[in-house]
């Protein structure tokens, strides 16, 4: 546990210490609160419609939905967003190591491959949490202008959290996989992007290999989160794609240190 705890500390503080939280946080909050803003008019513009057609017409329309029409839209661009993110926040973490030479050293210490691995993820994964607990803001100022339900906001975070742990495996496995860390990036965006788009293919495959194809889809199992339904299947899914590719990566780093 001490070792685990000495390497998530490193690992963390390198972030704060150069300038890649602050750049990576910066960039994301602009883009997102942009787009927040820009989502927020277009409702905004919405709603001044409804309120002029209501003076016209006859009988009770349906109300506009907060949730649904702000909402659950921002949290589908934040989606987009991070699949761009992720892969610089991951790129460093093994690939510079070996880089620098460092990882000779990390192999042949009295530290096991998995706490090295782990530190390594939490400490990614720590940053994340921290950037996307700072959309929040966003949610506060509906709270504060509207009457946003909670329920699918509070879920829609814990499948953000659970997504961003699937996203930072696969950047820590891609980081794993090379030195260079723009190679790191790429194979890691490509990965991301495979497995985002991947249920398109569905709908020019057979019966099995849809429903396959489907379920390896790291967004259609966002969706019940984003509509405030916890699915266990769902955060199953998860948590499996973040343990097999923390057990991949564990077996390069072991291939590694054995044949030193």
């Amino acid at each position: 546990m001490r070792n685990f705890l000495a390497i998530y500390t490193k690992e963390l503080r390198s972030y704060f210490v150069s300038p890649v939280a602050y750049v990576i946080a910066g960039v994301f909050l602009f883009l997102s609160g942009y787009l927040f803003r820009n989502i927020l008019m277009q409702f905004n513009f919405w709603c001044l419609q409804f309120s002029q057609r209501q003076q016209f017409m006859q009988g009770a329309m349906p109300s506009l939905n907060l949730n649904e029409m702000v909402v659950t839209q921002f949290f589908a661009v934040m989606d987009f967003i991070w699949l761009l993110v992720v892969p610089m926040l991951t790129m460093r973490l093994f690939a510079e190591e070996k880089k620098s030479g460092t990882i000779e050293l990390l192999m042949t210490s009295p530290v096991s491959t998995v706490q090295v691995l782990l530190g390594k993820f939490f400490a990614a994964l720590t940053l994340y949490t921290i950037i996307v607990a700072l959309t929040l803001v966003f949610c506060l100022i509906l709270e504060v202008y509207g009457d946003p339900d909670w329920g699918p906001i509070w879920s829609a975070y814990l499948g953000y959290l659970l997504l961003g742990g699937t996203f930072v495996g696969v950047g820590v496995l891609a980081s794993s996989l090379t030195e260079n860390q723009i190679v790191a990036v790429l194979l890691s965006f490509g990965a991301l992007l495979l497995l985002w788009l991947i249920d398109w293919s569905a709908s020019f495959a057979g019966p099995t290999a849809a429903k396959l194809l489907s379920y390896l889809s790291i967004i259609q199992h966002l969706q019940d989160f984003q509509r405030g339904v916890i699915d266990t299947a769902d955060v199953l899914f998860y948590l499996s794609f973040i343990f097999f590719c923390l057990f991949l990566t564990t077996r390069v780093l072991e291939s590694r240190r054995w044949r030193r």
